[in-house]
Order: C-alpha cells, then sequence, then structure tokens
C-alpha cells in the first residue's frame, strides 16, 4: 500500500468493510478540509487580535494551542475512528499558533500575510491540478524520496528546537543568505509535493472503500500539509524581504 510521508496520511488507510456503513467520498473530504481551514482562520483571528495589544498573552495561547494541537494530533494518528472530534479540536488549537506567528511576521513586513496565503493556495491549486491531469503521480520513487526528504527536515528543525535552549542556532533556518534562502525553497518544495501524496492517499481510501470518518482525516492530513506550507511561505518571503 501506498505510504505517505505525511505521518498523519500514512499512519493507516487500511481497507475495513462493515455492512451498512457510509464511506468516504472526495466531495465529503473537501468540505471537511474547507471546514477545518475555516476553524484554523477563526481562532487564529483571535490570538492575531490579541497580538496586537498583549503579545505575551498572544504567546501564551500559542503555547497552548501548539502543545494541544500536538496531543491532538497524536492522538488522532493512534485513532482514526476520533478524527471527527479531534481533527476540528486540531485544527482551532493550530489555529491559535498560526495566528501569533502570522501577525508577529506583519508586524515585521507588512502584507507579507495576505503573499503568503496567495501562494500557498495558488500551490495548492497548481498541485492539485498535477495531480489530477496526470502530470505529477504518486509513484513509490517520489514517495520515497519525500518521506526522507521530510524527516530530513524534521531532524533538522528538531535539533535547531533543541539547541535554542542552550542560545545556539544552526545556520540555514533563520539566515537570509542565499544559502538560507535556498533552503527554504526546498523545504517549501518539500511540503508541496507532500500534497501530491496526500492527494493519492485520499483517492485510494475512497477507492477502497474506508469509513465515512476518513473523510475527516484525511482532511486533517491536507490540513497539517497546509498549515506547515503556509508557515514556510512566510519564513522564506522574510527572507526575501530581509535580503
Amino acid at each position: 500500500m501506498l505510504r505517505s510521508s505525511n505521518p498523519v496520511l500514512g499512519r493507516s488507510l487500511e481497507r475495513e468493510q462493515r455492512v451498512g456503513e457510509r464511506r468516504a467520498t472526495l466531495l465529503g473530504t473537501s468540505n471537511k478540509a474547507a471546514m477545518l481551514l475555516a476553524m484554523v482562520a477563526a481562532t487564529a483571528g483571535i490570538t492575531w487580535q490579541k497580538f496586537m495589544f498583549d503579545p505575551a498573552a498572544a504567546g501564551g495561547l500559542a503555547m497552548l494551542g501548539g502543545i494541544g494541537g500536538l496531543v491532538a494530533a497524536f492522538v488522532l494518528i493512534a485513532r482514526p475512528q476520533w478524527a471527527a472530534i479531534l481533527a476540528p479540536a486540531y485544527a482551532l488549537l493550530e489555529g491559535l499558533v498560526v495566528g501569533a506567528v502570522s501577525a508577529s511576521y506583519e508586524q515585521r513586513y507588512g502584507g507579507i500575510v495576505f503573499q503568503a496565503v496567495g501562494l500557498t493556495f495558488a500551490t495548492m491549486g497548481v498541485m492539485l491540478l498535477s495531480y489530477s491531469t496526470g502530470l505529477l503521480r504518486a509513484t513509490p520513487a517520489l514517495v520515497r524520496g519525500i518521506t526522507l526528504a521530510t524527516a530530513g527536515v524534521a531532524i533538522y528543525y528538531l535539533v535547531a528546537m533543541v539547541m535554542g535552549f542552550f542560545h545556539t542556532q544552526l545556520p540555514l533556518i533563520a539566515s537570509h543568505s542565499p544559502a538560507g534562502i535556498a533552503f527554504s525553497f526546498i523545504v517549501t518544495g518539500i511540503a508541496a509535493f507532500n500534497l501530491i501524496i496526500d492527494f493519492a492517499q485520499i483517492e485510494m481510501a475512497v477507492h477502497d472503500g474506508q469509513p465515512e470518518y476518513m473523510e475527516w482525516y484525511g482532511a486533517f492530513g491536507l490540513v497539517v500539509t497546509l498549515v506547515w506550507m503556509y508557515l514556510e511561505m512566510l519564513r522564506l518571503l522574510s527572507k526575501l524581504r530581509q535580503n
């Protein structure tokens, strides 16, 4: 079975057959993804407004959202059948993080959030068109390559976070040098190619007659990738502004 480098969708899309149970559909997954994105935007507005008047309080809410969202994500990966409850919970919590981070960037670089949102959805549209026309397919080679690349980025970010506790900053992540900009371009591209694999996983779930709750699970996976790509877009655009 095809495995996604997005751990959310790669966890379990195994075929389940229960008599009389409603099945996942592409339309249902799309609608739920839109709902989750609306939830992210709703709570992002809370921390965005909070940041303008009390950055410390906004940071506290973002930390709460980050920890809570991580817990919700891990539980959902282990228990996909709870997706109808945990996917919205994740979206609402993650929105707190997105709002605070977005407000911080917007304060330093006016108009950057609008650009990042536009580029994120434009990229998603291009990847969806490429997938639907067969220009890009989730071949075994592509899946392996993106899986390794995603794991490498995750490890690098984890090491950077640990080093940050010791007031040491790894190169590339925050640097606006040509190498730092190239790094952000590559990471953003890796996030974009995760969408191709996610589209294939969702299509496979529908084709295999997965239970209806997999619509929430698939939508959740897409939102995870889109949020990641949006945050990388913010980082990349901020580097280009500095340069």
